[in-house]
C-alpha cells in the first residue's frame, strides 16, 4: 500500500486543447467510447449506440459503431457498424499495436454479455478480422485489452473471478487463465491493462468483499504475467473507503467506486492512475504512481487533482508514449452538481507535471451542459491516446442523468 505525496510543481506552460466537440451519430444515446491513435494520423473511437442504426436493420441496441479520422481529428468519417448482430454489444476497448504502431485491435461484449469478441485490422479499420475469444455460460463485465506484437490479452470479470484471454498469435486462439487467487474474492471488475517492451502484462482491477460489497473497503490489485498469461502474481496497490452512492437511483452502487487505469511507455515504466477514498461513503481523489521494476515497487502516491478536499472525483484514463512521456485525465465535480473532465501531463515520469486543464466547455443546444460543466458523466470510463504528432487526444460521455440520452465529446491538443 502506497503512501501519500504531492503532485510537484509545473514544468511548462498549459497544454493547449481544442474546443470540445461531438462525435458519432447526433441521434440516439452514445455510451463509454474508447479510443486509439496510430502512427499514420489515425485516430479511432469505438463506442455503443443506444437507437436505430439505419445500415443495420438487424442490428439490436447497442450496437458496436466505428468513427475513424485519417487526418489526426480534424475531421471524421461518418461511423460504421463494426458487426452485425442480433443482440446487443457493450464495453468497447480498442488498442493500437504499439510495436508496429498499425495494426488495430478492438473487443467487446456481446450475445447476452457471455461472449468476448475480439476484431483486428491490418488496414486502418476498412476491413476487420474477427474471433470468439471467450464464451460463458454466464454474463461476463468489464474486458480490458492489451497487446504487443503477437501477445493479444483480454481481461474480463467472470462472477467474481477475474479471467484472462490470451493469444500468442495475433489473435487467432486464446487460452484462458484466472488470474486472483482468492477464494470467492467477491466483487471484482477490471480497470485496466498494458503490455511492456520486454512483454510482460499487467492487469488491475478493484476487489469488493464479499461481506461489505459496495459499503465495504475495496482492495485494489495489479497483477503481472512475465510467462505469455500462463501465471500471475497480483500485488496489492491500495485500499479504497467506499466511495459515495451515485445520486442518481438507477446507477450501480459502485459507479463512483474506486476503479485503476494503467500504462507502460517505451522504456518500460509502468504507471498507474486510480480513484481512492479515505473515508467510507466520502469523496475520493485521483492518485498516480510510477514503477520501473515490473510493478514489485511503486513510488509514494501523488494526488494529480488541484481540487479542493471534499470534491468527488472519479473515472481515471491514462497513457504513456516515449521514455517519460505520461498523460492523464479524470473527471471530477469540483463545480457541483455539475462534472468536467481534466487533463495533466508529464515528460519526466511523473516527477513534476504540467498546469491542469479542463477539457470539458459550454456547448448550446445541450440541456445537460453549463457554463460549469454537464450534468452527469456518461459511462464510467473513456478514451485518451497518442498520436503521431505527439498530441493528446481525448473522448468522454456526458448525459443529464444515468437513463438520459448522452453523446460522447472529443477534444485534442499537446
Amino acid at each position: 500500500m502506497l503512501v501519500f505525496a504531492v503532485a510537484g510543481l509545473a514544468w511548462a506552460a498549459p497544454p493547449q486543447f481544442s474546443a470540445q466537440k461531438r462525435v458519432g451519430l447526433a441521434t440516439g444515446d452514445q455510451w463509454e467510447p474508447a479510443l486509439a491513435a496510430d502512427g499514420s494520423g489515425r485516430v479511432y473511437v469505438l463506442y455503443p449506440h443506444y437507437g436505430p442504426v439505419l445500415e443495420c436493420k438487424d442490428c439490436s441496441a447497442p450496437a458496436m459503431l466505428l468513427v475513424v479520422s485519417n487526418d489526426n481529428g480534424k475531421t471524421w468519417q461518418a461511423p460504421r457498424v463494426m458487426l452485425d448482430s442480433g443482440s446487443g454489444q457493450y464495453d468497447p476497448q480498442i488498442v493500437v499495436d504499439p510495436a508496429d504502431r498499425r495494426t488495430v485491435y478492438a473487443a467487446w461484449l456481446q450475445n447476452k454479455k457471455r461472449e468476448v469478441m475480439v476484431a483486428k485490422s491490418v488496414d486502418a479499420g476498412a476491413t476487420w478480422s474477427f474471433n470468439v475469444a471467450v464464451r460463458s455460460a454466464v454474463e461476463l463485465d468489464k474486458p480490458v485489452l492489451g497487446v504487443r506484437g503477437q501477445r493479444v490479452y483480454v481481461g474480463f470479470n467472470h462472477e467474481e473471478d477475474v479471467w484472462v484471454a490470451a493469444s500468442q498469435d495475433g489473435g487467432r486462439s486464446f487460452t484462458s487463465t484466472r488470474v486472483n487467487s482468492e477464494s470467492r474474492p467477491g466483487w471484482s471488475l477490471l480497470g485496466g491493462t498494458t503490455v511492456d517492451p520486454a512483454g510482460n502484462a499487467y492487469l488491475a482491477w478493484a476487489s469488493y468483499s464479499k461481506a461489505g460489497g459496495a459499503r465495504g473497503p475495496v482492495n485494489l490489485y495489479i497483477a503481472k504475467s512475465a510467462d505469455a498469461g500462463k501465471t500471475w502474481n497480483p500485488t496489492l496497490l491500495d485500499v479504497s473507503a467506499a466511495a459515495p452512492d451515485c445520486k442518481d437511483s438507477e446507477c450501480g452502487e459502485a459507479y463512483l467506486g474506486a476503479q485503476v487505469s494503467l500504462a507502460s511507455d517505451a522504456g518500460g515504466t509502468l504507471y498507474a492512475l486510480w480513484s481512492s477514498g479515505s473515508t467510507r461513503m466520502g469523496p475520493q481523489r485521483i492518485y498516480f504512481s510510477s514503477s520501473t521494476n515490473g510493478g514489485e515497487n511503486w513510488l509514494p502516491r501523488v494526488n494529480i487533482s488541484q481540487a479542493a478536499r471534499r470534491v468527488e472525483h472519479a473515472f481515471p484514463a491514462i497513457v504513456a508514449g516515449s521514455a517519460g512521456d505520461v498523460r492523464v485525465a479524470w473527471m471530477d465535480a469540483r463545480n457541483a452538481p455539475h462534472w468536467n473532465t481534466y487533463y495533466r501531463s508529464s515528460s519526466n515520469g511523473g516527477a513534476t507535471w504540467s498546469e491542469e486543464i479542463r477539457l470539458s466547455g459550454y456547448v448550446r443546444g445541450y440541456r445537460y451542459i453549463g457554463k460549469k460543466g454537464f450534468r452527469f458523466p456518461f459511462g464510467d470510463y473513456f478514451g485518451i491516446a497518442i498520436d503521431n504528432h505527439d498530441d493528446t487526444h481525448v473522448v468522454w460521455g456526458e448525459g443529464m442523468n444515468y437513463q438520459s440520452p448522452g453523446s460522447i465529446w472529443y477534444a485534442s491538443g499537446r
